[in-house]
């Protein structure tokens, strides 16, 4: 009896093993800024088999890498597994995801955007259209989300943002966000036009999936607040979430599973 539950055991983990996800990482090739830029990309068991599968794309926060969403996340393998999603985790800088109007090596709009689109497509076994795309990110990531997005509704179906610095003015000098656009003091006019806050009044209702959520005593609590009314005017639905928690992992580790959710019924739509 012993003996038999031994190779029962084993044939179960044997099969998780075959059914893992994995997780790789690559470099692409950026031609608009002329670099190599680090990508990890978590590819569900399903996809191996040429089964076409829905990408979220995940941007970091300031400071991060390629790695800091599997890192934040290490469920993200088994959870494409579960849902046959595709997770890409492209390495962003602290590019706040703008093509930056003063340096020509921050193209990074036009990576996450295109470029990088283009390599997963032909690359791994995708939805290749916007409806099996959905776009999300943490604090510097929630605004490259939302902003590249809103900016591309003909590649981007979805798109969230968690805890996501959707309006910078208030922080002028944080996060070098005037080494892409110049002090604001100076540069006003080119902040306002950088800010998702302005750039979702081009939105009609339907033209994105949105989800949006924040911590209640995030330091950006109270912009996301503001989106939210403003996207209310606009008559624009969205989801959007507001729960205990701060600027931290924690929070995020917590949140990327309510997005994933969202993602996962709209991909089903």
């Amino acid at each position: 009896m012993k003996k038999r539950n031994l190779l029962i055991c084993l044939s179960l983990l044997m099969a998780l093993c075959l059914q893992a996800a994995d997780v790789e990482q690559v470099k692409v090739k950026s031609r608009s800024m002329n670099k190599d830029v680090d990508l990890v990309v978590v590819v569900p068991d399903v996809a191996r088999t040429g089964v076409a599968c829905p990408v979220i794309y995940l941007l970091h926060g300031y400071g991060g890498n390629a790695r800091s969403w599997i890192d934040l996340k290490p469920e993200l393998p088994q959870i494409a597994d579960e849902k046959g999603i595709i997770f890409v985790c492209p390495d962003g800088k602290n590019s706040w995801y703008w093509d930056s109007p003063l340096d020509s090596t921050y193209r990074y709009e036009t990576f996450i955007s295109s470029e990088m689109i283009s390599y997963v497509d032909a690359n791994y076994s995708t939805v290749k259209d916007r409806k099996g795309r959905a776009i999300a990110g943490l604090s510097m990531g929630g605004h490259g989300a939302l902003w590249n997005a809103i900016r591309h509704k003909d590649i981007f179906g979805a798109a969230g943002s968690m805890s996501g610095g959707v309006d910078i003015r208030p922080f002028p000098l944080n996060w070098e966000m005037s080494n892409q656009l110049g002090e604001y003091a100076h540069n006003k006019g080119r902040w306002d036009k950088h800010m998702v806050a302005n750039e979702i009044k081009t939105l009609q209702n339907g033209d994105l999936a949105l989800i949006i959520d924040c911590g209640d005593r995030d330091f950006f609590y109270e912009v996301n607040c503001a989106l939210h009314t403003c996207l209310q005017g606009l008559g624009i639905e969205h989801d959007f979430i507001i729960r205990p928690g701060v600027h931290n992992g924690a929070y995020w580790n917590n949140a990327i599973d309510y997005q994933v959710l969202y993602f996962d019924k709209y991909f089903k739509k």
